[in-house]
């Protein structure tokens, strides 16, 4: 990066600066742990020395961080996939379940902005479909931050809610199902050829974020592309143009996924299995009653404290679903 023609290319500089500042944090990580070890052994030879109840204490929070940071640089290692390291566009479906299942929608929705916040990240609102009487129909938005895609492909699938429904008269219990479907932002071009023919583009007036230009104008784009039955949409930007734009590059992402699938051996994990938003397609059950119980049906994660989890907490969940995706792609010992 010191080299005088390194900003010749633009583009090329800008991703050499990311991965150096990626390595740089990789280095710190290790310099911090290396730090906390070598001052816990000096707290534990002062013990020896003179006992003192106090060392317990402060020797207990310094392994915690250690444990804690260790564990972080460990889940990194495993962010190792093609396009781990990518920002990540989330659409979220309502599935079986009606006004419940468009709540539950809302409430998964909820979930993700408060983790996306918790760490740092950005999130951009491209298109959302509320419900008639409460909810969401769908929402999509991008998450802008390192290895958010990484972090975020192991929310791909289905969602299962079981609780007593505010919205049943009778106080009965209820399942309901909203899917996630999760991409890499893939920002570079693509090989993807769009033929006009095969596609519908529809106008709208915007429902969702937008501030004052809300509903004054048809700004919303709906793209529909024939062959392969996809429809994407985006309204968040200011102008029609944008929007356009916006939305043929989900278009392309969804396009190129699908083509890297139809020619791999086994379906790919990018893009995921495409499965009707119904009993027994679901990667994880939310049991808020008789008792709280979420469980991941692919690794066996558990956490019994939901409103931890439904407020963001779902790195339990996502660490677990990589070491169980690390042990999975492992190549079997001969």
């Amino acid at each position: 990066m010191e080299e005088p023609n390194a900003w010749d290319d633009p583009e090329k500089a800008q991703a050499k600066m990311k991965l150096l500042g990626s390595l740089k944090d990789d280095v710190a990580g290790y310099d911090r742990l290396v730090s906390i070890k070598e001052d816990l052994e000096v707290l534990l030879e002062m013990a020896d020395e003179e006992p003192d109840p106090s060392y317990i204490d402060e020797a207990q929070e310094m392994l915690n961080e250690f444990k804690e940071r260790f564990e972080a640089i460990r889940i990194k290692t495993l962010l190792s996939g093609e396009y781990d390291d990518c920002n990540a566009i989330v659409t979220l479906h309502a599935g079986t379940g009606g006004t419940e299942a468009m709540d539950w929608t809302s409430m998964l929705y909820r979930m993700y902005s408060h983790w996306v916040e918790s760490h740092g990240f950005s999130m951009e609102l491209l298109d959302m479909l509320e419900g008639e009487e409460a909810g969401l129909k769908s929402v999509t938005f991008q998450v802008n931050g390192p290895n958010a895609y990484g972090l975020l492909k192991s929310e791909h699938g289905v969602h299962r809610l079981v609780r007593i429904s505010p919205f049943n008269a009778n106080g009965k219990r209820q399942t309901s199902f909203s899917a996630c479907e999760v991409m890499p932002e893939i920002k570079e071009d693509l090989d993807i050829e769009i033929d006009e023919k095969d596609i519908r583009i529809d106008t709208f007036r915007s429902s969702g974020a937008g501030g004052q230009h809300i509903n004054k104008t048809s700004s919303a784009i709906r793209i529909t592309h024939f062959p392969t039955g996809i429809v994407v949409s985006c309204q968040n930007e200011r102008s029609q143009f944008q929007n356009k734009d916006k939305a043929f590059e989900e278009l392309k992402i969804k396009l190129f996924l699908l083509k890297k699938e139809q020619h791999a051996e086994k379906l790919s994990d990018i893009r995921g299995k495409v499965t009707e938003i119904a009993w027994g397609n679901q990667i994880r059950s939310y049991f808020l009653q008789p008792y709280q119980l979420i469980k991941d049906t692919r690794t066996g994660e558990e956490q019994s404290n939901a409103q931890k989890v439904l407020d963001g907490g779902i790195d339990p969940f996502i660490n677990a679903y990589l070491k169980w995706l690390a042990l999975k792609e492992k190549p079997a010992e001969n």
